[in-house]
């Protein structure tokens, strides 16, 4: 939400969410307390201020750890035993210094867009090991199933899911709904990880992908965004 706090005191006409939705999207655990009273389903968390809480918290992995407020993946760790978690070295300083400790939810990873309210597709984001930063930005890192092959009521259940999510939060433009699916629980295995109000839009990027499955082209998409370019979101 800085950089739309900017656009607003200069009077900038912007695209995406406005400053409230940004910055709620960005806090992790915010988010999730949102989604979470608006009937969404969230993997159960805790909010730590240090790295060294870790070691007073009678948790049994595996567990993901994360920068409450950061994005790409970047300063992700996945703990599969209790000697990882002695091996987590420091995050990312530049962010703040508060993480989210998830439980892991084994699976697959399914992703959703919604452009001015409307749904975009399912895809499913297929990878070797963890979705991490190469495995997102590095052309190979992953592959993208596009629709993903899931049963309909999952694949439903997530695009609902991806709309509620956009207007709980009051958001604008494109925004991304990420979620985690344990197909041996079905429905009660899906969990909204997380909404990006500025999902990647490089080649490899899936955003750009969902849109054009669905017949848009990367020059309408970003004409549909500069047209939704104002202020006093």
């Amino acid at each position: 939400g800085s950089i739309q706090g900017i656009f607003e005191t200069l009077k900038i006409p912007y695209t995406h969410s406005g400053v409230l939705s940004s910055a709620i999207a960005m806090d992790k655990f915010i988010s999730k307390k949102l989604f979470k009273a608006s009937g969404l389903p969230v993997i159960d968390d805790l909010l730590l201020n240090s790295r060294d809480q870790l070691k007073r918290i009678p948790l049994i992995p595996p567990f993901v750890i994360k920068p409450n407020n950061g994005g790409s993946s970047v300063g992700v760790n996945f703990i599969r035993n209790k000697k990882e978690i002695e091996d987590v070295g420091e995050f990312n300083t530049h962010l703040d210094r508060r993480y989210i400790l998830e439980k892991y939810i084994p699976g697959r990873e399914l992703t959703v867009a919604v452009l001015n309210g409307r749904p975009l597709t399912v895809t499913d984001i297929v990878t070797e090991d963890w979705y991490d930063y190469d495995a997102k930005y590095k052309t190979g890192g992953s592959k993208h199933i596009i629709p993903a092959d899931v049963p309909k009521e999952i694949f439903d259940l997530c695009i609902n899911y991806a709309i509620r999510a956009h207007h709980c939060l009051g958001c604008r433009g494109i925004t991304r709904s990420d979620f985690r699916w344990n197909e041996k629980k079905g429905r009660e295995g899906l969990f909204i990880l997380e909404l990006n109000t500025q999902p990647g839009m490089t080649k490899t990027s899936l955003v750009p992908e969902q849109a054009r499955f669905v017949g848009l082209d990367l020059q309408y998409l970003c004409l549909e965004l500069i047209k939704d370019a104002s202020c006093n979101k």
